[in-house]
């Protein structure tokens, strides 16, 4: 396969896995904050919500530079 074509794909993946990333991590801020309302309380990330931030920042990562690379080539 050509290089150009996979790397496209690999973007293409990459940038639906940072989508999907991102959509699992669920605030739980809902239409309150919107109203003004509070929940300024600031905790840490465990477990499984820490894994999966980590995850998305290592993916929005990769997929700048593959974007990078796939903007050179071209």
């Amino acid at each position: 396969m050509d290089t150009k074509l996979v790397l496209k794909i690999a973007q293409i993946v990459v940038a639906i896995a940072v989508v999907v990333s991102i959509l699992l991590q669920n605030r739980g801020e809902g239409l309150g904050t919107f109203l003004g309302g509070g929940g300024e309380v600031f905790r840490t990330r465990r477990g499984l919500e820490k894994s999966l931030y980590i995850t998305t920042v290592v993916l929005a990562i990769l997929l700048v530079i593959l974007s990078l690379v796939n903007t050179s080539l071209s």
